[in-house]
């Protein structure tokens, strides 16, 4: 069974919360619990940022994120995965993802944990905008009309 918190969305623009996710995943059985803050910082790839803006298919992303908990949780017995993500825009040092694992054993619930936030970043419908001195861009986008070479025989730059 799921560690899904009915208190509050898994995506939200609210503060997330360590401790939420920390309870999510405590039980009897478990020896280790495993913990990941993805934290927003003041460069990606040499660029600087100042602000970060996530955005999501809300109801989308909920039942991707469920379906991701569920098949982790299926694969080790006694293992529970929770995780939440912000949305909007957030700050340098804030908080953008949680994760939690438990396990009967550290192993287990390290690489639990690991393959949570692997696919979370792999899967979920949440995207990522980045604020610097150059203006925003979206992270990870490549405008479909430019894998290549293109009609005129030259390859365009990466867009950001």
């Amino acid at each position: 069974m799921s560690a899904t918190s009915d208190k509050a969305p898994r995506i939200r623009a609210e503060r997330l919360s360590l401790d939420e996710a920390v309870d999510a995943v405590s039980h009897r059985g478990a020896g280790a619990v495993a913990t990941f803050l993805g934290v927003v910082r003041e460069t990606n790839e040499g660029r600087a940022v100042t602000l970060l803006e996530y955005e999501a298919y809300g109801s989308m992303a909920e039942a991707e994120l469920a379906r991701i908990e569920a098949e982790i949780e299926a694969e080790t017995a006694g293992v529970r995965v929770f995780a939440s993500h912000r949305i909007g825009a957030l700050q340098v040092g804030d908080v953008a993802v949680v994760c939690a694992a438990s396990a009967p054993h550290r192993g287990e619930a390290f690489a639990a944990c690991r393959r949570l936030i692997d696919e979370i970043k792999a899967r979920l419908p949440v995207w990522k905008r980045e604020h610097g001195p150059d203006g925003p861009y979206w992270v990870g986008w490549r405008d479909a009309r430019c894998f290549g070479d293109d009609e005129h025989g030259h390859a365009h730059a990466h867009h950001r």
